[in-house]
């Protein structure tokens, strides 16, 4: 699903990928640096992009030959340079285990513990003790040991940083940050290692200040020299490797004996203390736990990339920490990407749909559930599920006493179900999922078949995550004409209006539901939204029949019928003597409410039937040509 911020990605990780290769061009080029400092200042430039070549001009980058030493002395750009090391060795790590972790589809709460360690892992013994090795001197176990404790304070305080902003937005509206394969993860993992360099580089700083880290360091080729005079300059500068404690611990002068290495020792240090080692790693390992633990207050963090990974919410959708997610499935944003057809805002529904064919005098209709592109108005269309293509779904016009078979295939991407609403059938064609029949899977086909005993207006729709389906358009009108036509009060003219409510922003549809985040904007009769719905034209003295169906899943809808009052003659499939018959002008029909009305064309005129909530009449929000949403026409003329 692409998004407005997409887009910006697409530029962001250009620019990303523009300063990443400058950043390694002039970083082997022309700065006389160890290669591990390279590599580290390359994979944070990969990380941060532009924010990344801006930290190597600042700190790092040799203004002109010769000056590297004294442009990287001031302490504020060795704590950039032991950060950067940091968070290239931390944040490598990090990456790979939250792409592994995502791909096994284990839970955020244990993805964040895995990542840390990863991370914790791959600094200590990878980027550290290994990679510094021949400047710290020692063995490898050794460099080990040394580098434990700085490497645990810059990892704690990196993984305070890290963990709440991936938590927040890996688990928020747009949950496509959960899958390596989607844009956004990348920009949120970038995110989240921006703020854990800010709040590992005080700390850094300070390391280094101390001689537990190094900063920045510079090599120079050395000239050439005979054995003799080489070995009398190392022993005239000689550096036990205990003086580098740490995995980029700072020390004056050559970092080892002619190698060509400096470390630039910053004014003001001094030997570290115990208390002072005791209290900053105690304050790393509580801000460790903190960004750890206190997403969970607002996001359920036992819900991993296979649960929710890919969804996104409707906007003021309110999610917490035990919001389920089946709950977030239901009401995600359909996937323009499954749509299997796109119908224009001329193509309707509710077209009567005739039998396939008659098999021992039982009529046999075929029904597919699929993903569409619905256009309700010229110019604004919907991702919806729809019965053979339409929406509504096909008419299904029989008469009271046929046996009819309804084969029903499913074409989605996840499972459904019939309901026949209103009507008496045996139990194990009723439709429930999971109660009275097992759902129709994707690809299966499950028939339905009894014998229609009732006459009057009903209707079938989805039961299977009905919330859902139904509110994206698997519905449709179930019309059963009297076995006696005498029984059914007699009009010149028929209408069927089915009602519903369409939640679509941003480009996005979600199914509309009385929630937050899931209020509809737009609202439709048989699938168009007014000017796109359909006229009745009549002629004075002529009498019609409309059938309001409730198919809708949210609100009670008022409807309302200018020109003068109508007759109620039917509620709910049932019809009403002539003694129970009422006026009326308006009738609330709410979800799964059925009324048959009989209007008398009175006068020539162009006479609305509409909701009477009147932001039902507009199309968000907006009144189209004097309307909107749940209104049409009848054309009367003499």
């Amino acid at each position: 699903m692409i998004q407005p911020i997409d887009y910006f990605l697409v530029a962001w990780f250009v620019l990303v990928a523009i300063s990443t290769i400058w950043v390694g061009v002039d970083q082997f080029r022309h700065n006389p640096e160890p290669a591990v400092m390279k590599w580290g200042f390359i994979l944070v430039t990969l990380y941060l992009g532009p924010i990344g070549a801006l930290l190597y001009v600042l700190a790092d980058k040799e203004p002109r030959p010769g000056e590297h030493e004294e442009f990287t002395r001031p302490l504020w750009k060795q704590g950039i340079g032991s950060t950067i090391h940091c968070v290239a060795g931390d944040a490598t790590g990090i990456i790979v285990a939250a792409v592994v972790v995502a791909s096994l589809g284990l839970p955020m709460w244990l993805d964040l513990i895995i990542e840390y360690a990863a991370g914790f892992a791959f600094g200590l013994f990878v980027f550290q003790a290994l990679f510094m090795k021949n400047m710290m001197g020692g063995s490898y176990w050794q460099n080990v040991r040394r580098s434990f404790l700085p490497e645990f304070i810059s990892m704690n305080l990196m993984m305070a940083g890290m963990a709440p902003v991936m938590s927040l937005l890996m688990m928020g509206r747009d949950m496509r940050a959960m899958l390596p394969t989607e844009l956004l993860f990348w920009a949120v993992m970038s995110f989240g290692i921006a703020a854990g360099f800010v709040l590992a580089y005080p700390v850094n700083v300070w390391m280094v200040k101390k001689g537990l880290k190094h900063g920045l360091m510079t090599v120079r080729p050395q000239p050439a020299s005979h054995p003799q005079e080489h070995d009398a300059h190392a022993q005239h500068n000689p550096q036990p490797p205990e003086a580098h404690a740490g995995h980029d611990q700072a020390a004056g002068g050559a970092s080892s004996p002619g190698s060509g290495h400096e470390a630039h020792q910053p004014s003001g240090a001094g030997a570290v203390t115990v208390p002072q080692l005791t209290v900053v790693g105690a304050f790393s390992a509580i801000a460790l736990v903190v960004g750890m633990v206190a997403p969970a207050n607002a996001v359920n963090m036992t819900l991993s990339a296979h649960d929710v990974g890919g969804l996104i919410m409707p906007p003021g959708m309110i999610m917490t920490r035990d919001t389920p997610a089946e709950a977030m499935r239901d009401m995600a944003a359909v996937d323009p990407r499954a749509a299997t057809a796109a119908y224009d805002v001329d193509t309707r529904g509710d077209e009567v749909l005739e039998p396939a064919r008659i098999e021992d005098g039982v009529r046999v209709f075929e029904l597919t559930v699929s993903q569409i592109r619905w256009e309700i108005l010229p110019g604004v269309t919907v991702d919806a599920y729809a019965y053979n293509g339409q929406i509504p779904g096909p008419r299904l016009q029989v008469t009271q006493g046929d046996r009819i078979r309804i084969d029903v295939t499913n074409e989605l991407d996840e499972s459904t179900t019939v309901h026949w609403h209103g009507l008496d059938v045996p139990n194990e064609m009723d439709g429930p999922a999971g109660i009275t029949q097992d759902p129709i899977q994707p690809g299966d086909t499950y028939r339905y078949e009894y014998t229609v005993k009732q006459w009057g207006t009903f209707f079938y729709h989805s039961h299977d995550h009905a919330d859902r389906q139904q509110a994206l358009g698997l519905y449709g009108a179930l019309i059963i004409d009297p076995a006696d036509p005498g029984l059914q009060p007699p009009a010149d003219r028929e209408y069927t209006i089915q009602l519903q409510e369409w939640l679509s922003r941003e480009g996005l549809t979600y199914p509309a539901m009385p929630m937050e985040g899931g209020m509809p904007n737009y609202f439709t009769i048989n699938g168009k939204a007014y000017p796109a719905t359909e006229t009745i034209d009549m002629k004075v003295g002529e009498t019609l029949r409309v059938r309001f169906i409730g198919s809708n899943t949210n609100d009670i809808h008022p409807m309302h019928i200018h020109g003068g009052p109508f007759t109620v003659v039917a509620r709910d499939g049932a019809a009403l003597t002539t003694a129970q018959q009422f006026q009326a002008d308006t009738i609330n029909v709410g979800p799964g409410q059925r009324y048959d009305v009989l209007w008398n064309a009175l006068e020539p005129g162009q006479w609305l039937i509409h909701c009477h909530i009147n932001h039902h009449t507009t199309n968000n929000n907006v009144e189209t040509d004097g309307a909107g949403g749940l209104t049409m026409i009848i054309n009367v003329t003499e």
